[in-house]
């Protein structure tokens, strides 16, 4: 079964919910279980958590990672995606209109403050959006992107808005090229409240890439860890009967790369090519705290590995009836397994 639903362009959120006169955890939260579907607000996330529960938090940081550039006398976007281990970059060249898919081995792009960046090849066989690259630049990359970068954005945000509305309160090591969203609406008087409840917290580390924009497109490789302490606290909250709830896709996506096939977890780190969905379920994962997903996204996948198809086409469709608003500005929803 796949979910299917239809987006409305006014669904899309256009800015940060501070722009709009929320606080962060006042955006809206939908409930989805076998049970049913809940509305409510994200401030209220601990009436639907139970002591014991453990959520499961990505320490990633956001970078910069848009910068301009010239192309052949043009100027072009390029959206740095992912640093490999030799050094050079997985990246994206962009227009106004999307990616741009006629990129050339060898082609050379001028960069900000006499920086420069040279394509080597796909990223993987047959890929015509993503190139692995060479970056000349002055001292690292992640000091280049602070001094000549900007977060990356979508049309469907029309305005600039600084790097500090793209970090979430987990994060401590920068290197995602798009925000793990679905933490930002945590704030540390909500964490607070959370653990003077019981329910536990436990980081890990990945590093996402730019999203997929075209349909059917798998998620890419990318860098996460899973520290002992981490393993050790999953392993003791599941013997103990509690949940283990994934907080975004990214921290699903290292929580299962370290499972076992018996569901056990143990400390891992490294790269992940894991593509959680119909033909990998989720065996830790018994919920998720996501935002709202574009239609054909294989984070959807992601979802019903986790919940299944019937909870997650549940609350899309409550979604659009309740007119949530998506993307990672937007509202979010907690889908749970049991």
């Amino acid at each position: 079964m796949n979910v299917r639903f239809e987006l409305p362009d006014e669904l899309s959120a256009s800015a940060p919910p501070e722009a709009r006169g929320l606080a962060r955890d006042e955006v809206r939260l939908l409930v989805a279980s076998p049970s049913g579907v809940h509305h409510t607000v994200f401030a209220s996330l601990g009436e639907h958590l139970r002591p014991g529960d453990l959520l499961v938090v990505n320490t990633s940081g956001t970078l910069p990672a848009a910068v301009d550039a010239i192309r052949g006398g043009r100027p072009v976007v390029v959206h740095f995606s992912t640093s490999l281990d030799d050094g050079s970059w997985v990246v994206e060249l962009r227009a106004p209109g999307g990616p741009l898919l006629d990129g050339r081995p060898g082609e050379h792009l001028e960069l900000p403050r006499g920086a420069s960046l040279t394509l080597l090849a796909p990223a993987a066989p047959g890929d015509r959006r993503l190139w692995r690259a060479e970056v000349a630049v002055e001292g690292p990359v992640p000091g280049f992107l602070a001094a000549a970068g900007r977060p990356i954005r979508y049309g469907y945000v029309p305005r600039a808005w600084p790097l500090a509305d793209y970090q979430t309160v987990f994060a401590r090591e920068p290197g995602s090229a798009e925000m793990p969203s679905a933490a930002r609406p945590f704030t540390t008087e909500l964490v607070t409240r959370l653990v003077t409840d019981g329910v536990l917290f436990a980081p890990l580390l990945l590093h996402t890439g730019v999203s997929s924009p075209e349909a059917g497109e798998p998620p890419q490789p990318e860098r996460f860890r899973v520290p002992p302490p981490t393993a050790a606290l999953v392993a003791w909250v599941r013997a103990r009967g509690g949940r283990v709830i994934a907080v975004g896709t990214t921290a699903a996506r290292a929580l299962e790369s370290a499972a076992s096939a018996h569901g056990m977890v143990r400390a891992a780190e490294g790269w992940t090519n894991l593509v959680l969905g119909p033909d990998r379920p989720a065996r830790v994962a018994d919920g998720i705290i996501t935002g709202l997903h574009a239609p054909d996204a294989s984070h959807l996948l992601l979802l019903q590995a986790v919940t299944g198809a019937e909870v997650v086409q549940r609350a899309y469709d409550a979604a659009v009836e309740e007119r949530y608003l998506w993307h990672e500005f937007g509202d979010v929803s907690l889908l749970l397994r049991r």
